[in-house]
């Protein structure tokens, strides 16, 4: 029987997700990674190198997915703002797991990330789509391009930041995820206004 690489580095990716976004890297096993996903821990240590090396190539590969699913392709206005921070918001809703690992990644102090550099120019990317809609007239100048970039990435992500804080500010409200994606989606266009 053929040894399937692609389906093995997989799990393996798969089950690195799941370990590291639960107990970061420090708290992560690479034995712990090998035995949820079924494989040998060897053959971890041979695909991705050490386990600094994994949770960079964790990270990166939910980074791509996340700027597949929700891409910032045409800002035309303070709506279409509002409308990719709701869109950011329903993807942290359906993947709790990116949260964790960023934060997890920023727990650590690091003065670089690995890979910085073609992260930066993803990030450079969202500022730079801002900077033009300021410069096309569509959004407002008010903030400058990189603070409303990270504004409303922040605004939109922090809710699965800190749930327990949105939990105690809404107790005893009947607010829904619906009207939360909503606030998210109005204050994003008033920050672009």
């Amino acid at each position: 029987m053929a040894w399937n690489t692609d389906e093995t580095k997989r799990k393996l990716k798969e089950a690195a997700t799941a370990e590291f976004a639960a107990h970061g890297v420090g708290g992560t096993t690479m034995e712990r990674i090998a035995r949820r996903a079924g494989v040998n821990k060897e053959r971890l240590y041979s695909y991705f190198g050490d386990k600094p090396r994994l949770f960079a190539t964790v990270l990166a590969d939910e980074l791509n997915k996340v700027a597949a699913a929700v891409p910032l392709d045409n800002l035309d206005g303070p709506e279409s703002v509002g409308d990719y921070a709701a869109a950011v918001y329903d993807y942290h809703a359906e993947h709790p797991h990116l949260t964790r690992l960023l934060l997890w990644e920023g727990l650590l102090g690091l003065p670089q990330v690995p890979d910085e550099e073609s992260r930066t120019e993803y990030y450079r990317a969202k500022v730079d789509a801002f900077a033009g809609a300021q410069h096309r007239g569509v959004i407002g100048t008010g903030l400058s391009a990189a603070d409303l970039a990270f504004s409303v990435l922040a605004l939109a992500g922090w809710w699965y930041a800190v749930p327990q804080l949105a939990r105690m500010m809404h107790a005893g409200t009947t607010d829904s995820a619906e009207s939360t994606r909503e606030a998210v989606r109005q204050a994003a266009i008033r920050l672009a206004r």
